[in-house]
Order: structure tokens, then C-alpha cells, then sequence
């Protein structure tokens, strides 16, 4: 059994700041690598939800809930700044509806 591949989030950091130095889309979300992460068993709870229901969002097309990042087929993250966002942006006020 070969040991599971680690993230070299320097390496991201590295990957990102090329990718802007080179003229790439501007990226105007979180800042990814120093804002928290949550899993999905942390989002469901927040959400009051069973992690499957995530889960399951994440394989419909399209996918649906919060933003996530996919590291691996078994290792997958919510950024905090992602799922407050997607949270507001679901939020109806009814006094404003009126």
C-alpha cells in the first residue's frame, strides 16, 4: 500500500502567484490559503444537514451547494469565506420581497 500523497500548499501558493504574474483571470474570491477550511462533516453540521446530502449535491450536474475543492476522490474542502457567501446568497428576506 503506498503512502497517500501529501497537499504542498507551497507549491499552490507558488502555482497561483505564476498564474497571476503571467496575466491569468483575476481572482477576486477568498484568499483560499489563509482563510480556514471546513469538511464536509463540519458543513453539514453548520447546515443541519446529513453529510450524504452534500455529497450528493457535489456529484449532480450541475454540481450544487457551497463552492468546494476537490484535493482527491476522498479528501474534499469548503473554504469558510465560500460557504458564508453561498449562505447569503441563499438568504431571502421576506421584507424585501414585499
Amino acid at each position: 500500500m503506498t503512502a497517500p500523497r501529501l497537499l504542498d500548499l507551497t507549491r499552490i501558493a507558488q502555482l497561483v502567484d505564476a498564474a497571476a504574474t503571467h496575466g491569468a483571470e483575476e481572482t477576486t474570491g477568498p484568499d483560499l490559503l489563509h482563510s480556514g477550511w471546513y469538511e464536509t462533516d463540519d458543513v453539514a453540521a453548520l447546515l443541519d444537514i446529513d453529510p450524504s446530502t452534500l455529497r450528493r449535491w457535489r456529484t449532480l450536474t450541475p454540481p450544487q451547494g457551497p463552492p468546494f475543492v476537490q484535493f482527491s476522490n476522498r479528501v474534499t474542502k469548503y473554504s469558510v469565506p465560500d460557504v458564508q457567501a453561498w449562505l447569503a446568497s441563499r438568504r431571502f428576506d421576506p421584507a424585501k420581497a414585499a
